[in-house]
């Protein structure tokens, strides 16, 4: 339906396309977030640097778990973020938000520019810190599976991050971003995590 309805907009420009996607987003409804969030990365090619106040308005007035938080940030925010590595100043302060779904994104927005090589400035580690004992199990996996996405492009500094953190970072997050490290190291890590 997305795909379907997108025609009739996209030749709007940004602003246009952005407002009816913050009208869907009103609606409070699933179907229509997921229209949203689609079409807002469908105009990724016109965004500013002042997309990002829209986009973190959206992240904090509409995104209300982890769901929503993985498919706008894994798509539109993030490729807001490797368009405009240096906002990564933004994100940081995410850590300490009191919704869980603020503290994943602080995670999972790194996902996409690290996917498409497009991270050249970004510290993941910097994020698995500040989130690194955070007390909802959600911000855990999402912090761990950025971890396990870095792993594929720069294995040993994740082996040599979980090693440093190994007997204080939780169960769940390790586990998470071992699962793409081989076999062999995998369980020299597992075997020393206490």
């Amino acid at each position: 339906m997305s795909a379907r309805f997108f025609p009739r907009v996209k030749n709007e420009g940004l602003d246009t396309v952005l407002s009816v996607c913050e009208d869907m987003l009103r609606q409070r409804q699933r179907g229509s977030w997921v229209v949203a969030f689609d079409w807002a990365f469908r105009v990724k090619k016109h965004y500013t640097r002042d997309t990002w106040s829209i986009f973190e308005h959206w992240l904090k007035e509409y995104v209300r778990g982890w769901g929503d938080c993985d498919d706008f940030c894994t798509h539109a925010f993030g490729e807001l973020l490797a368009q405009y590595n240096d906002l990564l100043e933004k994100v940081i302060p995410w850590t300490e938000h009191p919704d869980f779904w603020v503290r994943r994104a602080a995670a999972v927005i790194l996902i996409y520019p690290i996917r498409k090589k497009r991270a050249v400035i970004l510290d993941p580690f910097l994020i698995a810190d500040k989130l690194m004992h955070d007390e909802h199990y959600l911000v855990l996996k999402g912090y761990g599976w950025l971890l396990k996405v870095v792993s594929q492009y720069d294995e040993d500094a994740v082996v040599a991050y979980l090693m440093k953190h190994k007997h204080h970072m939780p169960r769940i997050a390790f586990r998470y971003a071992l699962e793409k490290i081989p076999r062999e190291r995998r369980g020299i890590l597992m075997s020393s995590q206490v």
